[in-house]
């Protein structure tokens, strides 16, 4: 049976966080979590509004989506992400004992696979490259006007 609520659909409610991360001057990164198909949280990177290292898209939508589940483990949830976590964000997704990792864009400098999927909760299930194209769009788009 087709859905309109597929991982393509959440991805594109990532990318829109995304968005208002870039017209605020913030790397351009977001993040939704679901849980029973429905989006529980979504935020996006808020570290020079905040002036807070720690307030990346996957930071702050874990924070509000366990506030609204009034749960600290997220065992039942998927977390879209267009760009591959940091290892503090994995830590944090371990943590949380999050269901499902899916992001867009992959980091080879910062992202928590450098490390190893080991840095997740052994249930923790992940995908990668969903959306990459439109993902990078933002990144280079970003970092090209800081050029």
């Amino acid at each position: 049976m087709l859905t309109v609520f597929d991982d393509k659909y959440f991805m594109k409610q990532a990318i829109q966080e995304a968005r208002k991360a870039l017209e605020q001057g913030e790397v351009p990164i977001g993040a939704v979590i679901v849980s029973q198909n429905r989006i529980i949280a979504k935020a996006y990177n808020q570290t020079e509004l905040l002036n807070d290292v720690t307030a990346h898209a996957e930071m702050l939508a874990i924070t509000s989506a366990t506030s609204f589940l009034g749960n600290k483990y997220l065992n039942d949830c998927t977390i879209y992400i267009t760009l591959e976590p940091c290892t503090m964000c994995g830590g944090a997704l371990f943590w949380s004992k999050i269901g499902r990792v899916v992001f867009g864009a992959t980091d080879e400098k910062k992202g928590f696979m450098c490390h190893g999927k080991e840095i997740l909760h052994p249930k923790t299930k992940i995908e990668l490259g969903l959306m990459m194209v439109e993902c990078e769009a933002l990144l280079d788009e970003f970092f090209a006007a800081k050029r």
